[in-house]
């Protein structure tokens, strides 16, 4: 009998990819047969990059793991899980902060589909402190982001915010 594909989602808004989310995405690869990593937009930000601009940013980082997929979407993500066939979400806990609101979110998935399972990773230590937000900040102001994304974001982000 022949074992069912064991496949996950990592949603995010990834504005932009950070070496924290990348670090969640290979760790995830290795425990899943599929990863899809689901770009969305949240309507509480404004985003630097638009969906399209992300998803060629993260493909570009994901191309040498063959179990890895980029994809947009809208909606609930227990309906994209659900059409995507996935068993598992997974989520990222850089810090206690991000504990209750990632709890309160997981409760309410079970509850929209109780069949799939979310699961919380932990970055590297070293990326405890990193987010999006905080990288777009630094690099506004022309500060050096070559440690927390790859030099492929950081030219993206130079490019942004020299038009801006």
């Amino acid at each position: 009998m022949a074992r069912e594909e064991k496949r996950a989602i990592y949603p995010g808004t990834f504005d932009p990819v950070t070496n924290g989310h990348m670090d969640i995405i290979q760790r995830s690869s290795g425990l899943f047969d599929h990863v899809i990593v689901g770009v969305t937009t949240n309507p509480a930000k404004a985003p630097l990059f638009s969906v399209e601009a992300r998803i060629n940013m993260i493909q570009d980082e994901v191309r040498t793991l063959d179990n890895v997929e980029v994809q947009g979407f809208d909606g609930l993500l227990m309906d994209y899980a659900r059409n995507r066939n996935a068993q598992v979400v997974v989520r990222g806990l850089r810090a206690i902060t991000d504990f209750e609101f990632e709890l309160q979110m997981a409760l309410m998935n079970r509850k929209l589909a109780d069949e799939i399972v979310t699961v919380f990773l932990m970055p590297n230590e070293k990326y405890t402190y990193l987010n999006s937000t905080i990288v777009k900040e630094v690099a506004k102001f022309k500060g050096d982001v070559s440690s927390f994304v790859s030099p492929a974001v950081e030219k993206l982000l130079a490019l942004k915010f020299q038009s801006a």
